[in-house]
C-alpha cells in the first residue's frame, strides 16, 4: 500500500471511494511480493501494479465492481488450461488479491496510517480477507509495537492476531496468516493479511564526493533514507546531495559512534564509505565493523588501497571475522566507470547481499529467479 498511499489518500480525502486491490499471498514464481498494490479512482485512472501486467485488466474489473456493491473480493489468478494468457500468470506463478473499497467510512484510520508512515513510526495492518461470517471480511486492526486500534471480530482474534503482527512488523515482512473462526491457532477459517510499514531502511554515505551523490540518487529510488556525512563543511552541503534525507557535518567515526548508541542502527542499515582517506575511513570502518547488526557495509578504493586498508583495519585490532564482513572494493564487477554506474554496481551488491543473489546473468543460472532473504 506504501506504493500507492498518495494516489489513495487523495481519494479518500476528496470522500470518494476507490478500489484497491493488493497481492496477500504468492505461490511459486510471482512478479510482485505480498504487499503490493493497485488503486482504482473513481475516475477510472490506476496507480501501482499487482502482477506487472499478467492480470491487472481482471483486477481492474474487480476493483469497479467492490467499488459499486461494497462487498471485498479474495481472487486468485494463476495458470490454468483454459484461461492462461487470459487471467493467468505465464510466469507459472499464482497470486491471491484481495480487493476491498477504501473510503473515509471503511478504512477511517488511513490518515493516521499515512501520517506514521511519514514518521517513520512502524505500523501495521491487519485485514480479514476470508471468514465463515461474511460480515467479517474487511475488518482491519491497526497494530504499533506497543498499541492497537480497532478489532477483527473477538476479543481472542484481536489478541492473537496483534501478537502474530507485531512479530511481523519487527522483522518488516508482510504476510498472510490463517486461525480459526474465533483466533484458535493451528486451526483454520479465517484468514488475516499483515502489512508491515516498518521505517524505511537507512543508508549512510560517508564522503562528500560525486560518488556519493550519484549513490544518493540511487538509493533514494530503491527505498533508502539516505545520510551523507563528511567532515569537510565545504563539501557537505544540502545543495550538492538533493536525493539525500540529511546533510551533516561531521567526522564519520564520531557521527556513526552516536547513532550507533542511539539505536538508529539495525540489520537493513547499509554502511558506504567513499572517502578515499586513511584518516577518514578508517576510523569510521572501526566503528562499523564492530556494530553487532548491519546489513551492508562496504568501502571504496581500487585493490592497492584495500590492501592497505586491511593492513591498517589489522593493526587497529579488529579480527579476521570482522574484517570478513567488509564488501571491498565496494560493488560487483559490472565494469562501471562513472559515478552513476558505480552506484548501480554498489546498489546491486546490497540487493544482491539482503536475497542472497550470485550477481551472475539469469541465462547463466537455473532454478527459481526470485530469491527468499
Amino acid at each position: 500500500m506504501r506504493d500507492v498511499l498518495d494516489e489513495l489518500l487523495a481519494v479518500w480525502r476528496s470522500g470518494a471511494t476507490a478500489g484497491l486491490a493488493t497481492v496477500v499471498r504468492t505461490i511459486r514464481s510471482a512478479p510482485r511480493p505480498p504487499g503490493a498494490a493497485m488503486v482504482v479512482a473513481p475516475d477510472g485512472s490506476v496507480a501501482g501494479s499487482v502482477s506487472g501486467g499478467c492480470v491487472e485488466a481482471a483486477v481492474y474489473d474487480a476493483a469497479i465492481e467492490v467499488v459499486a456493491d461494497g462487498t471485498p473480493q479474495l481472487q486468485r489468478y494463476g495458470i490454468s488450461d483454459d484461461d492462461a494468457f487470459s487471467v493467468g500468470l505465464t510466469c507459472g506463478g499464482t497470486i491471491d488479491i484481495f480487493t476491498e473499497p477504501v473510503s473515509r467510512q471503511t478504512f477511517p484510520q488511513l490518515q493516521q496510517i499515512a501520517d506514521d508512515i511519514a514518521a517513520h513510526r512502524a505500523v501495521a495492518v491487519a485485514t480479514v480477507i476470508a471468514h465463515p461470517d461474511p460480515q467479517r471480511v474487511g475488518l482491519r486492526m491497526i497494530v504499533g509495537p506497543d498499541s492497537r486500534q480497532g478489532s477483527l471480530g473477538s476479543p481472542r482474534s484481536d489478541d492473537a492476531v496483534a501478537d502474530d503482527a507485531r512479530g511481523l512488523l519487527l522483522a518488516g515482512r508482510s504476510a498472510t496468516l490463517s486461525y480459526g473462526a474465533d483466533g484458535q491457532r493451528q486451526e483454520s477459517g479465517m484468514e488475516v493479511f499483515v502489512s508491515s510499514h516498518a521505517p524505511r531502511p537507512r543508508m549512510l554515505v560517508f564522503g562528500a564526493i560525486d560518488f556519493a551523490s550519484a549513490l544518493a540518487t540511487q538509493a533514494a529510488f530503491l527505498g533508502y533514507r539516505v545520510t551523507v556525512c563528511d567532515a569537510r563543511p565545504v563539501f557537505a552541503t544540502a545543495a550538492r546531495f538533493p536525493a539525500a534525507e540529511e546533510v551533516v557535518v561531521d567526522w564519520p567515526d564520531r557521527y556513526l559512534r552516536a547513532q550507533a548508541e542511539a539505536g538508529e542502527i539495525d540489520s537493513r542499515t547499509a554502511i558506504c564509505v567513499l572517502t578515499h582517506d586513511p584518516k577518514f575511513d578508517v576510523p569510521a570502518l572501526e566503528v562499523a565493523l564492530r556494530l553487532p547488526e548491519v546489513g551492508y557495509i562496504g568501502v571504496m578504493g581500487s585493490r592497492r588501497t584495500h590492501d592497505d586498508r586491511i593492513g591498517r583495519l589489522h593493526e587497529a585490532g579488529l579480527t579476521d571475522a570482522e574484517l570478513a564482513r567488509l564488501s571491498s572494493p565496494i560493488g560487483l564487477d559490472l565494469g562501471a566507470r562513472t559515478p552513476e554506474e558505480t552506484a548501480v554496481s554498489i546498489a546491486a551488491e546490497i540487493i544482491a547481499r539482503r536475497w542472497g543473489g550470485g550477481g551472475r546473468p539469469l541465462t547463466e543460472t537455473r532454478g527459481r529467479i526470485h530469491h527468499e532473504s
